[in-house]
C-alpha cells in the first residue's frame, strides 16, 4: 500500500439541491462553466491535480499546502467576480476545506482519514469561505497575504479525535476579524484606515508576579486608553483590538503596520503590596524610535495620577498643539477611593455585556459593592444601569423585585453625575432609549455622548444600536463602520458587524446583510441576533436550505426563541425595522410563542 504527503483541497457548492429543483438545465451548465473555466484551470496552474469529481463539488491534491491555500482563496474571488452581475437565484457560491497529511494512494484516487478531514473543514466554512486545519495554517503562516482566524476543536463526524479548526482572513482588511472572501467590493470600501494621527496602547506587562493582578494592570491600560480617547485630534484604536497583542513579543513596527497606526505605546506594571511602579514609553510605529519614555514609582493610591501624566505626556506628543484644556478634559471621573477603584476593574474583567448571563450577575454584584462605597460614582452607576438593562433585554432571570424601575433609576443618578463623561452618557442614553422606551430622550443624550467623544468604540456602537432602532439608518451604518475603523482586531466586533447586516435587512439589502452575518458568525457562535439576520436572510432570499441549518444553529443558542419572545425583547420605536427580520424567521419556520 503506497502513502504519500499531500494537501487536500475539497469544494462543495452551497443549497446545489435547490438550485437544481430551481432551475435544473442552467445550474447544471453553470457549474460546469464554474468547473471547466475556474476550478480546473486555477487548480492545474498551481501545480495541483483533481482526483475525484462529485455531482456538486471535487477533491483535489496539492504537493505544496501553500499551493492549495492560495488557490483556493484564487478560487473564491473569482467565483464571487463572477457572480456580482447575477441574481441571488443563479449564483454558485462553494466552501472550501483544506487539510495536509497522509494519503493512501490507490491509483489516480486517494484515501485516508486526512482526506476526510478535508471534507469535513468544508462544511464548517461559510458560503465564499475556507477552512483549514491547524497543521495547514502552521504549515503556511506568514508565506501568504492572508491569516488564519481559529475557531476551535472541532468534533467532525466519523472521526475519533477532534480538530482544530480555522477559517481564511485576508490581511491589510480587518486584521483578525474573519470575512467571507466573496465580500462585495462596496462593502469592503467601507473598513478604511484611520486617518493619521493615530495611536494603539499595548497591554502593560504585569511584573508583579502575581497573575491575580493582570486585572489591575489591564484596567490601568483601559483606563488609560479612554482618557486619550477624548481627544479629538487624533484617534485611539480600541482595547479589545490593542489586547489582542497581550503576552506576546511584538515588534511595534508590525502592531502599527497590522493596526494601521501611527504610534505605540507600552510599558509595564509592577504592584506589590501598597506600593506601585509603572514604565511606559511611546514609540514611532513606522520607524521604531523612542520618542517619551519615563518611569513613576510610589505608593497604590498614586496610580490615578500616574495615569494622568502619561496621557498627558503622550497626548502632547502624539499632537504638540493640543489645547490645556482638552488635557483637563481627558481626566476621567474616576472612583475617588483606591478600595472602589479595585472593586471596579474586577468588575469590568468579568465581562459584563461581553461574557455570559453568569458573568453579568457577577460583575452586577460588584458593581453594588462599589455603589455602596460611593453612591454617587458616574461611571459605576453607568455601568450598574447597562449591566442590569443588557439582563433585562436578553431575557435573562430578574435579579431583583423590579430590575426594570432599578435600572432606569441608576441611569437617572448616573446622568446627573455625569459631568459630561461620554461613557456614562452612552450607557444612560442607552437605558432610557432600550428599557424606559423613551427613543427621543435617550438619542439625545447619546448624541450628548458622541459629540463629548466621537472616538470611543462604547460611544460609537451604542450610537449605532441607537439609530438602528429609531433614528437614521444611514448613520446607523456610518457609526458601526467607525466601530469597525476603531477597532480593526476587536474579538467583539460581532456586534457592530451583526448591526451592519441589521441595516441592511431593513433597506432590503438582503444578500449584503447576509455576507455582514456571515464574518459576525465566525467571530461569535453564541450571539443571538446574528442568527437572526443569517435565518431571516437566507429566507428572504429563497434559500431555505441555508436558512434552516442556521435556524437549528440558532435554536442550540436559544431553545425556548420564539417570534413573540424576540418581538417584545427589542425596542419598537418603529415596527418596520424588524419586519423583514421577523417575516424571515417565520418562513424559515421559527414558531411564533
Amino acid at each position: 500500500m503506497e502513502r504519500k504527503l499531500a494537501a487536500i483541497l475539497v469544494v462543495d457548492v452551497v443549497g446545489y439541491s435547490a438550485l437544481m429543483e430551481r432551475d435544473e438545465a442552467g445550474t447544471f451548465d453553470r457549474l460546469l462553466a464554474s468547473r471547466n473555466e475556474l476550478f480546473e484551470p486555477e487548480i492545474r496552474k498551481r501545480h495541483g491535480r483533481i482526483f475525484k469529481l462529485i455531482g456538486d463539488g471535487l477533491l483535489a491534491e496539492f504537493s505544496s499546502v501553500v499551493d492549495a491555500v492560495e488557490c483556493a482563496v484564487l478560487m473564491q474571488r473569482e467565483l464571487a467576480e463572477r457572480n456580482a452581475d447575477l441574481h441571488d437565484s443563479e449564483r454558485i457560491q462553494v466552501r472550501i476545506g483544506v487539510n495536509f497529511g497522509e494519503v493512501i494512494v490507490d491509483g489516480k484516487d486517494r484515501y485516508g482519514d486526512d482526506v476526510n478531514v478535508a471534507a469535513r473543514l468544508q462544511q464548517l466554512a461559510e458560503p465564499g469561505g475556507i477552512c483549514v486545519s491547524e497543521k495547514v495554517a502552521k504549515e503556511v503562516g506568514m508565506k501568504l497575504a492572508f491569516s488564519f482566524q481559529p475557531i476551535g476543536e472541532q468534533k467532525l463526524k466519523n472521526l475519533a479525535e477532534p480538530v482544530r479548526a480555522f477559517l481564511v482572513v485576508p490581511k491589510g482588511q480587518t486584521g483578525r476579524q474573519p470575512v467571507s472572501l466573496s465580500l462585495p467590493r462596496r462593502a469592503e470600501a467601507t473598513l478604511e484606515r484611520l486617518p493619521l494621527p493615530s495611536l494603539a496602547v499595548l497591554p502593560f506587562q504585569n511584573l508583579g508576579g502575581d497573575p491575580e493582578h493582570d486585572y489591575f494592570a489591564d484596567g490601568v491600560v483601559e483606563d488609560i486608553i479612554t482618557a486619550l480617547s477624548r481627544f479629538k485630534s487624533f484617534a485611539v484604536i480600541a482595547r479589545n483590538s490593542s489586547f489582542t497583542y497581550k503576552g506576546r513579543a511584538v515588534d511595534v513596527r508590525q502592531v502599527s503596520s497590522e493596526l494601521g497606526v501611527r504610534y505605540v505605546l507600552e510599558g509595564s506594571l509592577r504592584r506589590a503590596g501598597g506600593r506601585l511602579r509603572i514604565a511606559a514609553q511611546l514609540v514611532d510605529g513606522e520607524s521604531g524610535a523612542h520618542l517619551w519614555a519615563d518611569q513613576f514609582g510610589g505608593i497604590l493610591e498614586d496610580v490615578f495620577d500616574f495615569q494622568d501624566r502619561i496621557t498627558e505626556n503622550v497626548a502632547t506628543v502624539v499632537e504638540p498643539h493640543i489645547q490645556a484644556a482638552e488635557i483637563n478634559r481627558s481626566r476621567l471621573e474616576r472612583p475617588g477611593s483606591i478600595a472602589v477603584y479595585d472593586i471596579y476593574l474586577r468588575a469590568l474583567a468579568t465581562g459584563v455585556f461581553t461574557g455570559s448571563l453568569d458573568d453579568n450577575a457577577a460583575a452586577y454584584a460588584l458593581l453594588t459593592e462599589a455603589l455602596e462605597l460611593e453612591p454617587d460614582n458616574a461611571l459605576v452607576l453607568a455601568h450598574a444601569a447597562w449591566a442590569l438593562g443588557h439582563r433585562i433585554i436578553m431575557g435573562a432571570q430578574p435579579i431583583g423585585s423590579d430590575d426594570k424601575e432599578t435600572c432606569i433609576e441608576l441611569a437617572r443618578r448616573g446622568l446627573k453625575n455625569a459631568a459630561g463623561d461620554a461613557v456614562v452618557m452612552a450607557f444612560c442614553g442607552l437605558v432610557f432609549h432600550h428599557v424606559a422606551k423613551d427613543f427621543d430622550w435617550g438619542v439625545e443624550v447619546i448624541q450628548a455622548a458622541i459629540a463629548a467623544n466621537p472616538n470611543n468604540l462604547w460611544v460609537v456602537n451604542v450610537a449605532g444600536i441607537a439609530h438602528l432602532h429609531s433614528g437614521s439608518v444611514e448613520d446607523a451604518l456610518a457609526y458601526f463602520r467607525r466601530a469597525s475603523q476603531l477597532s480593526p482586531r476587536d474579538p467583539t466586533a460581532h456586534i457592530s458587524l451583526t448591526g451592519v447586516s441589521h441595516c441592511q435587512m431593513i433597506l432590503g439589502n438582503f444578500a449584503e446583510a447576509l455576507t455582514w452575518a456571515i464574518r459576525s458568525l465566525a467571530l461569535n457562535q453564541s450571539f443571538a441576533p446574528t442568527y437572526w439576520m443569517l435565518v431571516a436572510a437566507n429566507a428572504q432570499l429563497g434559500r431555505m436550505e441555508e436558512a434552516h441549518r442556521h435556524l437549528s444553529a440558532f435554536l442550540k443558542v436559544s431553545p425556548n426563541a420564539t417570534i413573540a419572545a424576540i418581538k417584545s425583547g427589542q425596542p419598537a420605536a418603529d415596527p418596520t425595522r424588524l419586519a423583514t427580520i421577523l417575516e424571515g424567521l417565520r418562513l424559515a419556520g421559527l414558531d411564533e410563542g
